[in-house]
């Protein structure tokens, strides 16, 4: 039983610096107890702003720490599943930074320990704790679009600042372009699909199988001529296994036809955020930038052009705060100074909430190994000119029975 705030300490500090604005809103709720980092600076940067944290270059020494009760992964990519696993082999619950796992193999183990530990272990797609999404989610619970059909979810962002350094040399990103080639960063764009759709929850559908596909890999060839010269290696021919874009189209076993899209290498203005839901009574789909309203049509409540025939879409807007999640309601004043449409604060509530009350997180390891899983499927499927790969069940306790 955890008492007073969630010990919490974080393994990479880069990317974990999205903690601190939370912190100082979850005071009572989070306290920071550690920082682990290979780099000095980033460590020492840490220890000016929070002098009594414990800080560590060995992430096994930090899991030795028995002041720490839970880890929050944001170190590079690769490490995710690992450290995720070793955290709760000592005892430790965890958030994770996205995407979970990398292989299947990966994923049966990081469920099966969570299985053995009875820890909380929470995913942080930010993206399903947008007011947006959260909205949408109360409207479907609630029936308002009806039985869904049909869904996209896109993460259109141009990253190619991110994927070298100053010298040429790759970074992970880079790495993850330059060795595989399918859909590398899923979920972002399937996760709100299919929190709307309840999967893995008890009378919610199941993601059934896939099929991907990508483009030929141009942007970064183009780009590391341009910032680097042709005799980069980068900028020859064939040096990119990803292509630019890659799509996956998935089925659920409800027989609802989900399309994906991700490509965050082309030059492009960023549409981090594209969904679209289709239902039986109603529909959605989200702006592509910021400053462009998010549109809802409600066959039953929303107006029709003069004819009386035609329906109009409404800005999604007009129904806020009426049909606002209850945790916007409770948390909306705080989460809406924050990024990712109030995101990068509620993945922190849900988890520390989760761990206090001893239930799953809204993004459980059930979802974490389903939605990342799309990595480690679309890459085989791609190399197989687009085969039909099914969806391990993760909850049938049976590694490998689906694959």
């Amino acid at each position: 039983m955890i008492r007073g705030p969630l010990r919490l300490a974080i393994v990479g500090g880069n990317r974990g610096g999205r903690l601190e604005q939370a912190l100082r809103v979850l005071a009572a709720h989070i306290q920071l107890t550690a920082i682990c980092d290979v780099n000095e600076d980033v460590l020492g940067a840490w220890k000016l702003q929070y002098p009594g944290v414990m800080t560590y270059r060995d992430y096994r020494h930090m899991l030795q720490d028995e002041r720490i009760e839970a880890i929050y992964i944001a170190s590079p990519m690769p490490f995710h599943a690992r450290q995720a696993t070793l955290a709760l082999l000592a005892g430790k619950h965890v958030l994770s930074e996205v995407p979970a796992i990398q292989t299947l193999d990966e994923a049966w183990e990081l469920v099966e320990t969570v299985q053995r530990t009875g820890l909380c272990y929470m995913m942080a797609e930010n993206y399903c704790y947008s007011r947006s999404v959260l909205t949408v989610g109360h409207m479907i619970d609630r029936g308002l679009l009806g039985e869904l059909t049909y869904m996209e979810g896109g993460y259109l962002h141009d990253c190619r600042h991110l994927i070298a350094h100053a010298d040429g040399s790759l970074t992970w990103r880079g790495q993850l372009h330059r060795d595989y080639n399918g859909m590398n960063y899923p979920t972002h764009s399937l996760g709100p699909l299919a929190h709307w759709l309840g999967t893995n929850k008890r009378e919610g559908d199941r993601l059934k199988s896939l099929t991907a596909f990508t483009s030929p890999a141009r942007s970064l060839q183009n780009y590391f001529h341009e910032q680097y010269g042709g005799q980069h290696p980068a900028a020859q021919q064939g040096y990119w296994e990803q292509g630019d874009s890659s799509v996956v189209v998935i089925q659920s076993e409800r027989g609802v036809l989900i399309t994906l899209r991700v490509d965050w290498t082309s030059a492009r203005p960023p549409n981090p955020t594209h969904y679209v839901v289709q239902g039986t009574a109603g529909a959605y789909t989200s702006g592509r930038h910021e400053r462009e309203e998010d549109w809802i049509w409600l066959k039953e409540i929303s107006p029709k052009e003069d004819d009386g025939r035609t329906d109009q879409w409404e800005p999604l807007s007009h129904y806020q705060p009426q049909f606002d999640h209850p945790l916007w309601q409770e948390w909306g004043h705080e989460a809406a100074n924050f990024r990712h449409g109030g995101g990068d604060l509620l993945v922190f509530v849900e988890f520390a909430a989760a761990v206090r009350e001893q239930r799953a997180p809204g993004v459980d390891v059930y979802d974490a190994a389903t939605w990342s899983s799309v990595f480690a499927l679309s890459i085989e499927s791609a190399a197989a000119g687009g085969r039909k790969m099914d969806f391990p069940d993760f909850r049938s306790k049976n590694r490998g029975k689906d694959e």
